[in-house]
């Protein structure tokens, strides 16, 4: 398979440094909102985009992310937008879309997947799917060629990491400890021994997310980890901003910043 996530990570391994990728739900701040913040982190330096498919029962996102996911939905954003978000930003930068299981199988497996295929995206992101109920899934997107982008925590088992990333494409992501996303003052321990014990398992690129949001953290994150996920702090950015232009700028400033620290020393 390869997709320009794939090119990507062959890229910055080349380049001795771990990739920067963006977290924004479609339709957040609004429709159009969504598309100019995520084409601003692209312009600041992120290196790959992650769209949320905004979901009424978010078990794995916290308060900020299901804060932006309300505004969301309040807006009406469905299938139709996450693909029109997802059409704009591929042109710009490897694109994903993150989203719980039922959405899917209300949209149908084959229908999602080739309209994620057809408007560019490079795969797709299933917090809530297991290996287990994973079979239909993995038939159609190895039919597909869209990269399957399991998340594992640091409560997963050595046996339980094989299984699951043996069934991953693209990347793994590492989820950096127990408990849902958000901002946090340090990034847990957790998140090494974790990406420690995935290189164990798998040579696949492996992306550490949930409370990084700072470029001190980015850069701690970078020595060990192929990518560098960060959601909540480009969110409560444009959920602070006075005007959504303002919102774009701080966006776009902390992307720079952010990107500066993902050279390994």
């Amino acid at each position: 398979m390869s997709t320009p996530l794939d090119a990507l990570f062959i890229k910055t391994r080349a380049e001795n440094r771990a990739a920067l990728i963006g977290y924004l739900p479609a339709g957040f701040p609004t429709q159009q909102g969504c598309i100019d913040a995520l084409t601003a982190m692209v312009e600041g330096g992120v290196d790959a985009i992650e769209i949320g498919y905004p979901y009424s029962d978010p078990v794995m996102d916290g308060p900020v992310i299901q804060a932006a996911a309300e505004t969301s939905l309040r807006n009406g954003t469905g299938a139709a937008e996450v693909m029109a978000t997802l059409s704009a930003i591929a042109k710009i930068a490897p694109t994903v879309v993150m989203t719980y299981w039922n959405p899917i199988e209300r949209y149908g497996v084959n229908k999602f997947l080739t309209d994620i295929k057809g408007n560019g995206g490079s795969g797709v992101i299933t917090p809530d799917l297991t290996i287990e109920e994973s079979e239909p899934w993995i038939a159609a997107s190895s039919k597909l060629d869209t990269n399957r982008i399991y998340v594992v925590a640091p409560s997963t088992t050595d046996q339980r990491l094989k299984k699951v990333t043996s069934a991953t494409s693209g990347f793994v992501y590492a989820a950096s400890l127990m408990g849902v996303t958000g901002t946090r003052t340090t990034v847990s321990t957790s998140a090494l021994t974790l990406v420690s014990r995935l290189r164990e398992a798998t040579h696949l690129p492996i992306a550490v997310g949930l409370g990084v949001s700072t470029p001190e953290q980015a850069r701690e994150v970078a020595q060990y980890a192929d990518g560098v996920i960060v959601g909540s702090a480009f969110i409560r950015l444009l959920q602070e901003a006075q005007s959504p232009q303002e919102g774009v700028d701080k966006v776009r400033a902390l992307a720079q910043e952010l990107s500066k620290g993902l050279q390994r020393s």
